[in-house]
C-alpha cells in the first residue's frame, strides 16, 4: 500500500497491546505506514476486556477465546511482539524502551497504551486473599477458581463492572450481595429512570442490594465479614471489588512527561515529549485553553483513540468522532447509549415496549438516547444526533415513530 502524505513515523514501539494499542498498530498498516511496528505487553497476547465480567464463568473461557487477533494475522500485518514483557522505561529523547529482561528496543516513534489498573479500596483488610479485583484474565480466572455454586459473593460497586460480574455470578449459583453509595448507580450515565430500571433488574434475580459505603473487610472464621458504614456486616467468602481504574501513567511520569491524572495529550494525541504518543484509557486530552477533559474509559472510546493516534502518529488529520456510544450486559439484556443522558435538556421517555427507551433533548436537538435490546433504535439515534436532526418530543415518545424514518425524511 503507497504511504500516504503526512510525517514518516519510522519504527513504532506501541507500549500496551489491548485495544487502543492493537488498534492503533493496525490502523498504522491501513494508512501505509511500513516501517517496523512492534507491540509490547505484559499480558501473553492482545486481547479484549469486556467479556471478563460477562463470560468467565463459561466453559470455553480462555484468553485464546478473547483475542482480538491471531499470529497469523499479526504476522501478515507485519506486526512484531514482545508479550509477556513489561517496559521499565521510556528515554524520550531516544525515544527508546527498556523491558523487565534488561533489552532496549529502540523506536523512532513511542505510543503509550498502558491502560489503566483496577482501583482498591483503601480500607481494613482490602489486601486479604479473598479479595479479588477484575481488570485482568488472570483475575478472571483467580474469581472463577474461587466461585462456586453457593458461594456467598458481595461484589462491591455497582457500575458496569459490578453489575456484569453480579449476573454472572448469579447464574453461576453464589449467592451475591451488591453494594454502593448510591441507590441508583449509573444515573449520569444513562438518566435516572434507566438506571433505576437496569438497577432494579439485580433484586428480580435474587441479587442483595446494599447501599452504603464499604468501612473494612475482615476475615472471621472461615468466612470473611465485610463491614459497612452504618454497622451492618456482610459475610462472604469472597468478595469483589469494581471501583474503577487508576491509569497507569508511572512509566510517562518517570519519564518527565506531563502528567494529570492520566498522560495529557493534545487533539493530534502528542504528549509533552517530542515523539511519544498516547491513546486509550491512560490519556487525557488537554485543549488549546489549557483545560483538561475527562479520561474515557468506555470500549469504543479506547478503540477509536488508538485509531486515531495513528493518524497523528503519521501526521495526518484526525478524523472526526461522533457522539460516545458503549454498552453493556446484565441479566439476560443487552443496554446501549449514546450521546449524553444528564445535564440541561428535557428527558422524554418511550415506553411502549418491554423496556423504556430514554431520550434526551436539548435546544430542538436529541443529545443522547438509551435502549434495551434495541441496537437499532440507539443507532439511528446516533445519527440523528451527530446529523443534528431537529427532533419533536412527541416523534420520540411514540413507539410507532421511527427513527430511521426520521432519518430519512431529513435527507
Amino acid at each position: 500500500m503507497n504511504a500516504r502524505p503526512g510525517r514518516d513515523a519510522g519504527r513504532v514501539v506501541i507500549i500496551g497491546g489491548g485495544l487502543a494499542g492493537y488498534s492503533a498498530a493496525e490502523q498504522l498498516r491501513a494508512l501505509g505506514h511500513e516501517a517496523p511496528i512492534t507491540l509490547i505487553d505484559a499480558e501473553p497476547t492482545s486481547y479484549d476486556r469486556p467479556p471478563l465480567s460477562k463470560r468467565l464463568f463459561e466453559d470455553d473461557f480462555s484468553v485464546a477465546s478473547l483475542a482480538f487477533t491471531t499470529p497469523e494475522r499479526l504476522t501478515d500485518l507485519d506486526i512484531g511482539t514482545l508479550f509477556n514483557r513489561r517496559a521499565t522505561a521510556l528515554d524520550p529523547g531516544a525515544a527508546s524502551v527498556a523491558l523487565d529482561d534488561g533489552t532496549v528496543v529502540a523506536a523512532d516513534t513511542v505510543l503509550l497504551a498502558t491502560g489503566g489498573r483496577a482501583r482498591t479500596l483503601p480500607i481494613p483488610g482490602a489486601g486479604l486473599p479473598c479479595v479479588h479485583v477484575l481488570r485482568s484474565f488472570a483475575d478472571a480466572i483467580g474469581i472463577r477458581d474461587a466461585v462456586r455454586n453457593g458461594t456467598r459473593v458481595v461484589v462491591i460497586g455497582a457500575g458496569l463492572i459490578g453489575a456484569e460480574l453480579a449476573s454472572s455470578l448469579v447464574r453461576r449459583g453464589a449467592t451475591v450481595t451488591l453494594v454502593d453509595p448510591v441507590a441508583v448507580p449509573l444515573a449520569p450515565a444513562v438518566g435516572e429512570l434507566m438506571a433505576e430500571h437496569l438497577h432494579t433488574m439485580h433484586a428480580a434475580h435474587g441479587v442483595d442490594l446494599v447501599v452504603g459505603i464499604t468501612a473494612g473487610i475482615e476475615t472471621a472464621d472461615d468466612h470473611l465479614t465485610v463491614t459497612i458504614d452504618d454497622g451492618r456486616m456482610l459475610d462472604a467468602d469472597v468478595v469483589i471489588v469494581g471501583v474503577g481504574i487508576i491509569p497507569n501513567s508511572s512509566l510517562a511520569e518517570d519519564a518527565g512527561l506531563d502528567v494529570d491524572n492520566g498522560i495529557l495529550i493534545d487533539s493530534r494525541f502528542r504528549t509533552s515529549a517530542n515523539r511519544v504518543f498516547a491513546a486509550g484509557d491512560v490519556a487525557r486530552h488537554r485543549a488549546e485553553d489549557g483545560s483538561l477533559h475527562r479520561r474515557e474509559e468506555h470500549w469504543e472510546a479506547a478503540q477509536l483513540s488508538g485509531r486515531e493516534s495513528a493518524y497523528g502518529m503519521l501526521g495526518l488529520e484526525v478524523p472526526p468522532r461522533g457522539a460516545a456510544w458503549f454498552w453493556s450486559d446484565r441479566h439476560g439484556v443487552h443496554l446501549e447509549a449514546v450521546g449524553r443522558l444528564s445535564g440541561p435538556g428535557e428527558l422524554i421517555v418511550r415506553a411502549g415496549g418491554a423496556h423504556p427507551a430514554v431520550f434526551l433533548r436539548d435546544g430542538g436537538l436529541l443529545v443522547g438516547a438509551a435502549a434495551i435490546d434495541d441496537n437499532n433504535l440507539v443507532r439511528a439515534a446516533r445519527r440523528l444526533i451527530d446529523l443534528r436532526v431537529p427532533v419533536t418530543p412527541s416523534d420520540l415518545a411514540d413507539d410507532t415513530v421511527s427513527l430511521r424514518a426520521l432519518l430519512k425524511a431529513a435527507r
